[in-house]
């Protein structure tokens, strides 16, 4: 039985419930001397709805979870299991031919063994696609009884609902912050084994990296994972390159648009530099090396310098910074004209130049706007992969030569995490030791923010 069908189900069930909650509340209302009920027959409808809906929703997405693996555990344990392989590649691949035939993904099976568990496949998934849609349908009956057994002339259907509603707001927050702490503990927690096979001293300071994922790995050599050059890269590449591209163009953009340009200018620039922030940053890695990375190293070498690479931070940083002027300018733009126009006049008025007025009040009354903007744009830059992938190169060099070629952490991170490497190695576990380093700068920098930000900020009425 599809997924889909108890979606369906309980939709259109808490649509039932809904239209005849709705027609009892007006049959309610017709009844009572005066007319007036203690909520209107929408609220009455929205409470059936709710609770017949409700209920079924939640059990039709958490049997979608765990009926997959009732039915394999199901279908392993029938006689036709016992043949199959403890565990490894060929135990999955017979079973997933299995299943594809029984749920008619593919007509036959490649693989001999795979096609005696076809039958069992098929009669666990009718079996539990039975039980999902009676335990749905029994979750729906029984919360359409409770729901219509309260319905009265003087039931606050309202008050009901709008808690309902809020436990649902409540619920929605609460997803940003539990996937955080459930990113975090995953961290944490791989981290915490990372270090285990490496000193967090070799990792956190030391200078050569060049991970070996086929050496031993329980003796691992802790001097080969200094990841102090993945960080000046990122650093360099993403804070410093980028931010010179980003933050004055940005910045200045955003005063032209809110200061100077003409008002049918405006309609036209503003929504032309936002559209760089739609450009999918592969385009971006694309342009940066096929375009600005050879023209920067003929510039380059061109003027002497013979260490240029084709594959260089500055051709990185620098399209990086392009990528990111739009969230510089968006948030600077926004800032700056939410300051009150009387500071403008007022400063006018006073015999300061348009020049003045933007240096002495615009500027420093934004300021929080424009550090936020800044602030995020850096960490959007540090998180940043595909264009460090095809522009700036894989080599951890410890540098400060933008003409030559680095990497960051991000790209490191997909590199350690692709490929048949063990979870249980030590160079695919500096991933995630990575990724936690990485975390904490981005978590700094947002710190960081915030107390400029309070530090600047003003009340203006």
């Amino acid at each position: 039985m599809p997924p889909a069908i108890l979606l369906f189900l309980a939709i259109g069930l808490g649509l039932a419930g809904w239209l005849v909650a709705r027609s009892r509340a007006w049959r309610f209302k017709r009844e009572v001397a005066n007319g007036r009920l203690a909520a209107l027959p929408v609220y009455h409808a929205w409470y059936a709805a709710l609770w017949i809906g409700g209920p079924m929703l939640l059990f039709a997405a958490l049997w979608n979870a765990i009926s997959p693996g009732l039915i394999l555990q199901h279908a392993v344990s029938q006689p036709a299991g016992a043949a199959l392989p403890a565990f490894g590649m060929r135990r999955d691949a017979i079973l997933n031919q299995a299943q594809d035939v029984a749920n008619g993904v593919a007509a036959s099976t490649a693989i001999p063994e795979a096609a005696a568990l076809v039958e069992p496949f098929r009669e666990a998934t009718a079996l539990y696609g039975w039980i999902g849609l009676a335990v749905t349908l029994l979750l729906g009956l029984a919360g359409a009884a409770w729901a219509f057994t309260r319905q009265k002339p003087d039931f606050a259907a309202r008050t009901r609902v709008e808690r309902g509603v809020l436990v649902v707001l409540f619920l929605a927050s609460l997803v940003a912050i539990l996937t955080t702490f459930g990113i975090f503990v995953t961290l944490v927690f791989e981290t915490w084994r990372f270090f285990g096979m490496v000193s967090p001293v070799d990792f956190l300071f030391g200078t050569h990296w060049a991970p070996d994922p086929m050496a031993n790995s329980a003796n691992p050599d802790g001097s080969r994972y200094g990841a102090i050059p993945l960080f000046w890269g990122t650093i360099f590449i993403g804070a410093i390159i980028a931010m010179i591209v980003a933050i004055p163009l940005g910045l200045m953009s955003a005063i032209y648009l809110t200061q100077y340009a003409p008002p049918r200018l405006r309609q036209w620039v503003k929504p032309a530099l936002e559209l760089l922030a739609g450009v999918p940053t592969v385009v971006y890695g694309y342009f940066a090396a096929l375009t600005v990375a050879p023209a920067i190293r003929d510039m380059a070498l061109a003027i002497g310098i013979s260490s240029a690479s084709s594959e260089s931070a500055l051709a990185a940083g620098a399209v990086m910074g392009i990528m990111i002027i739009p969230l510089v300018s968006s948030l600077a733009d926004d800032s700056i004209t939410a300051v009150p126009q009387a500071m403008r006049d007022g400063s006018l008025a006073m015999g300061a130049t348009t020049n003045e007025t933007i240096r002495r009040v615009l500027i420093p009354a934004a300021l929080p706007g424009v550090v936020a903007g800044i602030m995020l744009a850096v960490s959007r830059a540090i998180g940043e992969t595909m264009i460090v992938v095809m522009a700036a190169g894989a080599a951890a060099n410890l540098s400060a030569n933008p003409f030559e070629a680095m990497t960051t952490v991000t790209f490191q991170i997909v590199a350690m995490l692709t490929g048949e490497a063990s979870l249980d190695h030590p160079a695919t576990l500096s991933a995630f030791a990575l990724g936690f380093v990485l975390f904490i700068i981005t978590l700094a920098l947002n710190v960081v923010a915030l107390r400029v930000v309070k530090r600047f900020r003003e009340a203006y009425e």
